[in-house]
């Protein structure tokens, strides 16, 4: 599944290169980017933060206890609610979609046309919602039969098809069809978006899950799953009033040398790239972990609850914690690498990975975020998600003008803010949890926490020194020296210290080569 979300995470900082070379950090790239993160906003409230977190634990019991035909039923049910539901949604947010311009982004009306073409993208964008929450409902139904590289690959499909389709609608057909190059890329997000839910549904017809519209909302199940993600909903509107409150004040920041543009598409460009070892790690590893805490919970085996729990922070914190400091010790050379050239110069390069290493700070937080989440939803709670989520709010805010108002901070503060919420949420959810479940192996933990920090130490010395002896020479040179080098000090530094976690790691990515090479058996 890593290898499926990393081919997913890699394709889309290839998209992301696309768009880079294309619109650099310009008026029309700012105007794209909220046009776009208002329905992705929305997808994460009522697709794959809320429905996924709500829908997976009661398909999952409905599989375990009742059966496939009762399963199954459960999700045509909630497929059809979601047509009708969300349907309604895409509809009345194209129409409004001036206002809800006005609202994410109020410092763009001081720039003439970009306010009124961010409403035009995002007219053209919002159906994506209805296809990816479909999609979402698809991983969910896979992930549950414990098929995961599909639905992970399914976001490749996502990235490859709306650079395709956006690349010959805008660039290539654009002149003939009166449709302009940004304009192009909105389409292209729709075909994106209908090709990452037509990527699932082979596998979902051969394992038995064929679509027919189902009405009974009088349903105990499809009740139930509503009811959790009435709450849930509110926790993850927190969050994402959390992204709107950055994107508002970052459209009204003023950098000294592009003026009101610029902020956004930084900030975009480098949370987008940090993507990578999110998804590689943090939604890889939530994932797997999802439908096995849901199994545990069905069963009432509350020790293998427990393990699996805390055998998943423990990778999170392996595999994040190195990720975080190298982020932000080559993170500009990455940006560099992979955006610079065409409209897309080195100023820009400096001011995205300053806003990197800001968000890398709270990667391990958004990692185990994605973990202990769902834990909840897994143990029929969603409301003490919501409680810290809407606690967020208050210290989010805070804290992003705080670094905006006082420090002087710019769009860098916006990051730090963001990163700081996530670590803040994490670390109170965990603690919530080991009350409730009576420890969470604490001390296992923290050995681990421990390990990993002082082999990161070590591979974070000599990445500092490569970098600065190379800070003169291309920024492939100094990625082609540092993250092997990097790599190889961490394994061998964690090796020596013990960490258990490692050989969890090595035998999972291990494992699917040795099945398919029976000659590689006993030499992994």
């Amino acid at each position: 599944m890593s290898f499926a979300v990393a081919l997913s995470r890699v394709s889309g900082l290839v998209r992301e290169m696309v768009m880079s070379r294309l619109f650099g950090s310009t008026m029309p790239f700012d105007a794209f980017r909220i046009g776009f993160q208002i329905p992705n906003l929305t997808r994460d409230l009522f697709a794959e933060g809320a429905l996924s977190s709500a829908f997976v634990p009661a398909f999952t019991e409905s599989l375990h206890n009742k059966g496939r035909e009762d399963a199954a039923r459960l999700a045509n049910l909630v497929a059809t609610t979601l047509i009708l539901v969300v349907g309604l949604i895409c509809a009345v947010g194209a129409i409004y979609s001036t206002q809800l311009v006005n609202l994410a982004a109020p410092g763009f009306r001081n720039t003439p046309g970009k306010s009124a073409l961010a409403a035009h993208l995002t007219s053209i964008m919002f159906p994506f919602l209805l296809l990816v929450a479909l999609a979402a409902q698809a991983m969910g139904i896979l992930n549950a039969l414990r098929q995961f590289a599909i639905p992970a690959l399914s976001s490749t499909c996502f990235n490859i098809g709306s650079v395709i389709v956006g690349l010959i609608a805008g660039v290539w057909l654009g002149p003939r069809l009166g449709i302009t190059s940004i304009e192009g890329m909105a389409w292209g997000v729709l075909a994106g978006g209908a090709m990452q839910l037509g990527f699932q549904i082979p596998a979902l017809v051969k394992a038995g899950f064929v679509f027919r519209p189902t009405f009974d909302f009088s349903d105990p199940g499809l009740r139930h799953i509503l009811i959790m993600m009435g709450p849930a909903i509110l926790g993850n509107a927190a969050t994402q009033i959390n992204v709107l409150v950055n994107s508002n004040i970052a459209s009204e920041l003023i950098d000294p040398v592009r003026g009101p543009n610029g902020s956004v598409s930084w900030l975009n460009y480098a949370f987008r790239f940090m993507q990578l070892p999110l998804g590689l790690f943090g939604v890889a590893i939530a994932s797997a972990t999802l439908p096995a805490v849901s199994r545990s919970a069905a069963s009432e085996n509350w020790e293998e609850f427990r393990r699996t729990l805390s055998r998943s922070l423990g990778l999170v914190f392996l595999l994040t914690i190195p990720s975080s400091a190298g982020l932000v010790l080559v993170g500009r050379a990455m940006i560099g690498a992979i955006y610079e050239g065409g409209k897309f110069d080195s100023y820009d390069t400096q001011q995205t990975g300053l806003a990197l290493s800001c968000f890398a700070a709270g990667l391990t937080g958004y990692s185990a975020l994605k973990v202990l989440s769902p834990a909840f939803y897994a143990l029929k709670d969603s409301r003490t998600p919501m409680l810290v989520s809407l606690g967020s709010v208050i210290v989010n805010y805070a804290l992003a003008r705080t670094m905006v108002d006082v420090f002087h901070l710019g769009h860098a503060g916006l990051a730090v803010s963001t990163s700081g919420i996530a670590l803040f949420s994490a670390v109170t959810l965990f603690l919530l949890m080991r009350k409730r479940m009576g420890g969470l192996y604490g001390r296992l933990l923290w050995t681990s926490l421990s390990k990993a920090l002082a082999a990161t130490l070590a591979m974070g010395i000599v990445v500092w020194l490569i970098v600065r002896a190379m800070g003169g020479m291309p920024f492939l040179a100094q990625l082609g020296a540092a993250i092997p080098a990097g790599a190889i000090v961490f394994y061998f530094a964690a090796r020596a210290l013990g960490v258990d976690e490692l050989t969890m790691a090595t035998d999972a990515m291990a494992g699917p080569l040795k099945r398919r090479l029976p000659f590689l058996r006993g030499k992994l």
